[in-house]
């Protein structure tokens, strides 16, 4: 199921998780969504879990900011990652093996 809105998407996100490749990674990232379906999200990976929470982390691993529509795009499979990043669209900040990460914890998004 494709997500139709970015508050939605994160909320189903835990669900996502790969619980096997996250199990030795402790990690925060920081979603930084401008526009209309912009907001901020930290999703907290710890010993195989995810929890989302709303908000803005005090000290996130890594930092990806974007447009909220971008992010759709993104999570639906119109935009890779990679080159929403190479655009410029897409600003990450931190830990950048952690940002490359995403995608094998959580293999069935986009």
């Amino acid at each position: 199921m494709k997500a139709t809105n970015v508050k939605e998407f994160f909320r189903s996100l835990p669900a996502k998780l790969d619980v096997e490749a996250a199990e030795e990674v402790e990690a925060i990232y920081q979603f930084d969504l401008s526009g209309a379906q912009g907001g901020q999200y930290i999703v907290t990976i710890r010993q195989g879990t995810c929890e989302v929470t709303e908000g803005l982390h005090e000290d996130p691993h890594v930092t990806l900011s974007m447009a909220g529509e971008d992010c759709m795009k993104v999570l639906n499979g119109q935009l890779s990652g990679p080159a929403a990043a190479m655009s410029g669209r897409l600003r990450v900040s931190g830990d950048l093996g952690l940002a490359m990460q995403l995608k094998s914890l959580f293999p069935g998004v986009a």
